[in-house]
């Protein structure tokens, strides 16, 4: 599982940051709060589905899209 948690997080922090985007930036779009986002990116929280749809939302993607670049990242 900590595996697919850190890639969920680097995931995040991939499109947050292709984006030109602060974690406060993307946590306030995503109603979260930025340390909570900081621990996701980090992969030290694995957030419910609720709350990656939302992240998903906010970096205007489909939660299917983030989710499948968590999958193509290399192990």
């Amino acid at each position: 599982m900590s595996r697919q948690i850190d890639d969920f997080g680097a995931s995040v922090r991939h499109f947050r940051e292709q984006r030109g985007w602060s974690q406060e930036l993307l946590a306030e779009r995503a109603d979260l709060n930025r340390s909570y986002l900081g621990e996701v990116e980090r992969g030290d929280a694995m957030p419910s589905l609720a709350t990656a749809a939302k992240l998903a939302s906010a970096l205007d993607l489909p939660l299917s899209g983030l989710l499948a670049h968590c999958e193509q990242r290399p192990a």
